[in-house]
């Protein structure tokens, strides 16, 4: 085996942990067997690390344990948390007197769902580590949100041993560097078998970690599709918050939020709302940025993408980032989490993307397929008009002219409701450019202040966002 092999080898992981005397855990594992505390006794010499390992799935033991669930949910990042606190304080509490005192503790703990006969629920688990990173610390955690792909539940398992294994020999080892805690966590897995959607980090070593970065991190390492931010900036995780919602998506650059996409949400949000059967309380207005919009060439400006979340929460948007550049895909992901109704507001722009064949390139079906996917329930695009400013014309749903050999196509999915025109439009924004506000924040202060809202200019100007220098 290489150098390159070991490295990436979960026995190999284990049997380095297992032959360091300094550090000393357990692992406690529900729902799906125990086999991150047998990759570490397959390893050999698992008693210099491991103190306990245990499994309690009858839900009396389980909360006898850890105490009851007033939810009745157990795979949820509470009852996580609960595993977490009982496991450390007990291990710490009984050994910190007997063991050397260059000891670093730990816990790993799992709480999972995975693929049973009985169960056709998403399978997913929470996953974390509390330990010293150095003898005598306070502890440090890190928290993950998985979902299992295998189609059966031997290699579920299997897949989460090794992503235990990683986790462990990751925290002690990379505990510096966050970012290569996430790169390690799929070694030794093949590609499509785990998705990492969450991810937090606390503790010593990490006060600086900035969660919402890391958690973009696994959208650019295709550890996930996509991510989530409530409007307070918190991480989100995406199968809790879209669960049995109607969901209405904005799509935009954001560079910055510009009140002509104040009024585009505004609008589709009036006419979502007044569709049979839309309860606005269940509704979730997403405004979504690609990772194509936030990367230049592999890089991806930290401070720009900060600054895009920062301006949309201020707005009270929950924000999206995904990998997703079709839209059909898109609905696609949205469908794993809910049945309700979906909508999608757009520009004219986006509209004459849609109806671009070179857009489906690659795509065996073409346009075809694609619409077949975008359109087949529940879904519907809203039109936002826009404004020519040569010929001081509306191009609106109606008139948009789709090219020659598609025209009968886009009638269809007009007159089927599938596209829905916007109305009672603010006319008075829709001279506004979000690129060329961008260009003119570069300059300095200006007219473009008047064309976002008030308390993003201010942000714009007093941090200093998006190129803005004060001249």
């Amino acid at each position: 085996m290489s150098d390159r092999e070991k490295k990436h080898n979960t026995l190999h992981k284990a049997l380095e942990i297992n032959l360091d005397n300094c550090k000393y855990g357990t692992i406690v594992e529900i729902g799906a067997g125990q086999e991150v505390a047998r990759n570490f006794f397959r390893a050999g010499g698992a008693a210099g690390t491991i103190a306990k390992t245990m499994s309690a799935y009858d839900m009396q033991v389980s909360d006898d344990i850890y105490g009851a669930e007033e939810t009745r949910r157990y795979v949820t990042r509470n009852r996580l948390i609960k595993m977490l606190d009982k496991e450390y304080a007990a291990v710490t509490d009984l050994l910190t007197p007997t063991r050397p005192k260059n000891t670093t503790f730990f816990s790993y703990a799992a709480t999972v769902t995975a693929k049973s006969y009985l169960q056709k629920n998403e399978c997913h688990g929470w996953i974390g580590i509390r330990a010293q990173l150095y003898p005598k610390a306070a502890p440090s955690n890190i928290i993950l949100h998985v979902r299992m792909l295998d189609n059966d539940g031997s290699a579920q398992q299997e897949a989460l041993g090794v992503l235990g294994v990683n986790l462990i020999h990751a925290a002690f080892n990379y505990f510096t560097q966050p970012k290569k805690i996430i790169e390690a966590l799929v070694d030794d897995l093949e590609d499509c078998r785990i998705e990492i959607d969450m991810i937090d980090f606390s503790g010593p070593y990490f006060e600086e970690t900035e969660n919402r970065l890391m958690n973009l991190h696994l959208v650019h390492q295709n550890l996930t599709h996509a991510i989530m931010f409530g409007p307070g900036g918190e991480v989100q995780v995406p199968s809790e918050l879209l669960y049995k919602k109607n969901i209405l998506v904005i799509r935009g650059n954001f560079t910055p939020l510009t009140k002509v996409q104040l009024d585009m949400t505004k609008c589709g949000q009036q006419h979502f709302n007044e569709m049979e059967n839309i309860n606005a309380d269940r509704t979730l207005v997403l405004a979504e940025i690609t990772m194509a919009s936030l990367t230049v060439g592999d890089e991806i400006n930290d401070a720009d993408f900060l600054a895009r979340v920062d301006m949309l929460n201020t707005q009270g948007y929950t924000v999206m980032i995904s990998n997703y550049l079709r839209y059909f895909r898109l609905r696609a992901y949205f469908r794993r989490y809910t049945q309700l109704q979906i909508g999608m507001i757009l520009g004219i722009s986006n509209l004459e993307l849609i109806f671009n064949e070179e857009y489906y390139h690659g795509l065996e079906g073409g346009i075809l397929e694609a619409f077949a996917k975008l359109f087949p329930d529940n879904t519907h695009l809203y039109i936002y008009p826009f404004k020519n400013p040569e010929q001081d014309e509306l191009i609106t749903v109606y008139n948009f002219q789709a090219p020659k050999k598609l025209q009968h196509l886009y009638k269809y999915v007009l007159e089927n409701n599938y596209l829905v025109g916007l109305e009672n439009v603010d006319e008075s924004v829709l001279h506004i450019n979000p690129n060329e506000v961008l260009a003119d924040i570069k300059k300095g202060r200006g007219d473009w202040e008047d064309k976002v809202p008030e308390s993003i200019a201010e942000m714009i100007i007093n941090k200093k966002l998006l190129g803005f220098v004060d001249r």
